[in-house]
Parts: structure tokens; C-alpha cells; sequence
């Protein structure tokens, strides 16, 4: 059986006749750019996220860009972040001639540390950028708290997690100042190149990020500031626009399916209901687990990946793509590892929980396309690679954080 990592090919095909006819649609228009598609999609977008504005840009990347650069970072300005994330969360900031400043993650779902942020503040901190990962919100009460009490503004890196609410049941992105979102293909909701989103409930903020947009100009021709081309294609919107009606039924079925795959982990005598798989003393699993539970709070964790801890991961990868399962690795090298920030003089020690997730975590499929029979394979030759795995060498173990 083959179990692709995404299917996009499924998705489109479910839609087909309604994507055609919008692509046709922007294509008889001849408004390729910024037209009468990417209002209608803001409109919509702003909508379903419960905020005041939603602008469309160029990509999710872009989306971080312009919101650094619409409050102000600029040369040696400080912005803290996780060390644990896609490049762009840092890249943007390095491309500012900021400073990216980082923190570890939490064991369980890999989002930023909270309680490690405050010590990082100097008096050249501008802005924290928290990054929801996976699918999970990062927890923004003390994030926010922090901020409040040392005057920083927050940019929520959304980018995996549009539709995901916090514990107080908060769309993410309308916490921070900002929000911003990516619509890669291969995110929960993708169109069918680049493009992203950014959100905000802050009039001022919205000026300026508008303006930003199209180069700095208003009127046009006219600059005050310097922005760039973060303009979103059309096509890209009308595209969006007919996704969007489904981005709920998927967000879901993906949770559906991940905790289809928990039972069968639990029922095949491999998982415990804390959510940690153990095999045996020397070969454990931690599945992933929503973090917000109790009377009154909300557990939506969407499950852009569903990602697995083993202390073998290298050995199963290759286990089970010789199966025909897809599987991937996010994130194998964390920020304070790139070569590009060795300037930075960073200690590698400082950072052993990123240091274990880069070393013993990878994903799995958890598409909504799944069938049930993908997803017992799957288990199955998880199960059937640890019958036979005691005799490997073990990749991992070098830190306690999978007992945490």
C-alpha cells in the first residue's frame, strides 16, 4: 500500500469543477493582480478569523516581513523567537539587519518556551514573534503578559495553524498585534502557489501595512516609507476563496484522524493514554498531544503535521518509506545550528529540547484524504518495525526531555 505524506491530488479532484471555473473566472477578468479576487478573499478571510483586517500578500514568508517592517525593526533591533521553526520565522528578521534572539521549546509541543522569554529582553528588544507550530497555539496569555509589561509587540507566525483557537477560544493571530498565515500548498489551506495573509485589529497598523504592500506608496508613485511587492496574484484569491468553505470539515477531519491513529497506537499496546508510546526501557515514542484540556477551556489542535518522537527516528523513516509510507522531518536543524547564525556565538547547550526534536522527531501523513486502512498500515508498520529494532544503535537519548 502506498500512503503519500500529503494528496493533493484528492483534494482538488473533490473541487475541481468549482477551482476550474474560479481560475477561469480571474482569467476572463484580466485582473491578475490585487484585483477584485483579493478583496473578496480579505473580506472573507477577515470574516472567519474574527478580525478587524485581513490583507493579502505575496507568501507566508512575506506576511512576517512586512509586519516587522510596518512597527519598525530595524538594524540591530532584537526579536525573540523560538529556535525550533521553519527558517523564514528567523530569515525575516536577519533580513532586516535585526537580531533574531532564541528560546528553546517546550517538550510536549514543541511551540516556544514561555517561561524562558523574559530573561532574553534587553533594552533592544522590539517584538516577540511566537510561532504556533503544527498546528497547536503557542501559550499566549504569559507571552502576551510579558509583553504588555516590558512595551514589545507580538507577531503570531501562524503560517500551520489558520482555524486554530487558543485555550480561551481566540482565533490565533488576533492575540498578538499581528497575525500572519501561509498558504504553501501544503498547509492546511493552500492555493495553488504562494501566497499569505496578515491580520490585524490595530487601525494605525493597518495603514501601514497596506501601504507597505505596494513598495511605500500613497498615492501611488508617492513614498514616505520604503515597503515592497508583497501584492497577492489573483488567482491565488479566487482559489482561497473556494477552499475556505471547507478549511473547517479539514481542520476536523485532520483531528479525527489523529485520534484514530492514538487509538490504534494505544489498542496495539503501543501507546499510553498520557500520550507517550513506550516499547520497551531503551526504545520509546511520544506521540503529539493538545495541551489545553479542563472545564471551560477549548483543545483545538489542528494537526498540520502529525509528529511522532523516536529515539531510532532515522532507522524507522527508512523503514517505512521502503513500506510506501511518506514521511518527513520538521525541523532537522535548528536556528542556533545554521551556519548563517554563527555569528551569534550561540551556546548548542543552551538548547537541548530543540537539540532532541531536530534529532528524534518526524511526521507522518494526517490528511484529511486518509482513509482508515492508511492509517492502520501505517501503525501496523510502526508496530512491526519495533519488534525488530532492538539491536539497532540508538539515535537519541542524550537528554531527559522525552520523560517530560
Amino acid at each position: 500500500m502506498k500512503v503519500p505524506l500529503l494528496d493533493l491530488k484528492s483534494q482538488y479532484l473533490s473541487m475541481k469543477d468549482e477551482l476550474d471555473a474560479a481560475l477561469i473566472g480571474v482569467a476572463e477578468s484580466t485582473a491578475y493582480i490585487m484585483g477584485p479576487a483579493v478583496k473578496k478573499m480579505e473580506e472573507e478571510m477577515a470574516q472567519f478569523l474574527g478580525s478587524k483586517y485581513a490583507v493579502g500578500v505575496s507568501s507566508g514568508t512575506d506576511a512576517l516581513l512586512l509586519a516587522l517592517m510596518a512597527i519598525g525593526v530595524g538594524k540591530d533591533d532584537e526579536v525573540i523567537m523560538p529556535t525550533y521553526s521553519f527558517f523564514a520565522t528567523a530569515g525575516v528578521v536577519a533580513r532586516l539587519n535585526a537580531v533574531p534572539v532564541l528560546v528553546d521549546s517546550d517538550p510536549v509541543t514543541f511551540n516556544i518556551d514561555p517561561t524562558q522569554i523574559e530573561a532574553k529582553i534587553t533594552s533592544k528588544t522590539k517584538a516577540i514573534i511566537p510561532v504556533h507550530l503544527y498546528g497547536q497555539s503557542a501559550d499566549m496569555e504569559p507571552i502576551m503578559a510579558i509583553a504588555k509589561k516590558h512595551n514589545l509587540r507580538v507577531i503570531e507566525d501562524g503560517a500551520q495553524a489558520i482555524s486554530v483557537q487558543y485555550k480561551d477560544g481566540r482565533q490565533v493571530g488576533n492575540i498578538g498585534d499581528i497575525g500572519c498565515f501561509s498558504f504553501f500548498p501544503s498547509k492546511n489551506l493552500g492555493c495553488f502557489g504562494d501566497g499569505g495573509l496578515v491580520v490585524t485589529n490595530d487601525d494605525e497598523l493597518i495603514d501601514m501595512i497596506r501601504i507597505m504592500r505596494v513598495h511605500g506608496g500613497k498615492p501611488k508613485y508617492y513614498h514616505k516609507v520604503i515597503g515592497g511587492n508583497f501584492r497577492l496574484d489573483s488567482i491565488q484569491a479566487a482559489v482561497l476563496s473556494v477552499k475556505l468553505p471547507h478549511l473547517n470539515d479539514w481542520s476536523a477531519k485532520r483531528r479525527e484522524n489523529a485520534a484514530y491513529y492514538t487509538k490504534l497506537l494505544i489498542e496495539a499496546g503501543l501507546a499510553e493514554e498520557t500520550g507517550r508510546i513506550k516499547f520497551d526501557d531503551k526504545n520509546k515514542v511520544l506521540i503529539p498531544k493538545a495541551v489545553y484540556e479542563g472545564p471551560g477551556l477549548v483543545n483545538y489542535h489542528i494537526y498540520n503535521q502529525y509528529v511522532l518522537r523516536v529515539e531510532r527516528r532515522n532507522a524507522l523513516r527508512a523503514f517505512l518509506t521502503e513500506k510506501g509510507i511518506g514521511n518527513e522531518v520538521y525541523y532537522p536543524v535548528p536556528f542556533h545550528r545554521q551556519e548563517c547564525f554563527a555569528h551569534l556565538n550561540l551556546k548548542d547547550e543552551d538548547y537541548p529540547v530543540a537539540n532532541c526534536a531536530a534529532t528524534d522527531s518526524f511526521a507522518i501523513p494526517i490528511y484529511p484524504e486518509l482513509t482508515k486502512e492508511m492509517m492502520e498500515y501505517v501503525v501496523a508498520s510502526i508496530a512491526e518495525f519495533i519488534k525488530t529494532s532492538d539491536n539497532l544503535p540508538m539515535e537519541c537519548g542524550h537528554c531527559d526531555c522525552m520523560n517530560k
